[in-house]
């Protein structure tokens, strides 16, 4: 490991961070990317925006004046990414959050909200989504634009301590994934906000959000002069478990129940191991 990686995570992910990020479910680091990583990541996301994968979709309706697009899983086939993801100090990061023995990728994730978009993220669990169970995980999201208060990813604290909640289509607002009434729904955060100790950060490039996949976040829109490009890495920590659905998750990992049995660690070629606590 890279001498300075190695001092940037002693500098940055302190004990006081690791104990808010199990405590909190969200936390923000600042500074723990440098300007050459947060250059890479910038080739990665125009390479992918301008060679989206068949997973790439727009997530705003067509009347919004901006876009908000996503793409997945493309780590693979773009060298930026790739190299970002091995060699930035986010791996060990994530271990360390997650007071795991080693840390695994999961999945990648880009999400670029195009100035003028009025789209919101509207508030959510991840890994409701997922083909994964267990509680050791970590979610990074990476702007490489800075972003204002307004249009930064909130938080609910602690709500990464469960129950979990029906997840939903963001733009038709469907229950594509578990069956209806299986989970409960999601409160109206929006109207009662004074109920909830929300967290958000305004964010420069080089800081780092980090959160667990149950954690309830959502976001704003851009204004017409800003714009959000934002690479999200997720990882899987020790107890994180293959828990394959009938119906298509999001991403969905073809082949892979045919190669991973339900109930097993997420041993595949496409969730490599990052980090390993040294013995």
């Amino acid at each position: 490991m890279n001498l300075s990686i190695e001092a940037r995570i002693r500098e940055v992910v302190t004990p006081e961070q690791i104990e808010a990020f199990q405590r909190d479910g969200a936390i923000c680091l600042k500074g723990l990317l440098n300007a050459d990583e947060i250059a890479l990541l910038k080739s990665g996301i125009d390479r992918n925006l301008e060679h989206p994968s068949p997973r790439g979709k727009v997530a705003s309706p067509a009347n919004d004046p901006g876009s908000f697009f996503q793409d997945f899983c493309n780590w693979q086939e773009n060298e930026a990414y790739e190299r970002f993801i091995f060699e930035s100090p986010v791996g060990q990061t994530a271990g360390l959050l997650m007071g795991c023995e080693t840390a695994r990728l999961y999945h990648d994730h880009l999400l670029v909200k195009e100035p003028k978009t009025q789209q919101r993220t509207p508030w959510h669990q991840d890994q409701p989504y997922y083909n994964v169970e267990g509680r050791q995980n970590c979610s990074m999201w990476i702007s490489v634009d800075p972003v204002a208060r307004a249009s930064t990813l909130e938080f609910v604290a602690g709500s990464h301590l469960g129950p979990w909640l029906m997840p939903r289509s963001f733009k038709e607002n469907q229950a594509k994934w578990f069956p209806e009434g299986t989970l409960a729904d999601l409160p109206d955060i929006e109207a009662a906000r004074e109920k909830y100790r929300i967290l958000g950060w305004e964010i420069e490039p080089g800081d780092v959000v980090c959160f667990h996949m149950l954690t309830l976040h959502g976001a704003g829109g851009v204004a017409e002069d800003r714009r959000r490009r934002v690479f999200s890495v997720r990882f899987l920590g020790d107890d994180m478990r293959h828990a394959p659905r009938p119906w298509t998750t999001s991403p969905e990992f073809p082949g892979l129940v045919d190669r991973l049995p339900a109930g097993e660690p997420m041993n595949d070629s496409l969730f490599p191991v990052l980090w390993q606590k040294s013995a």
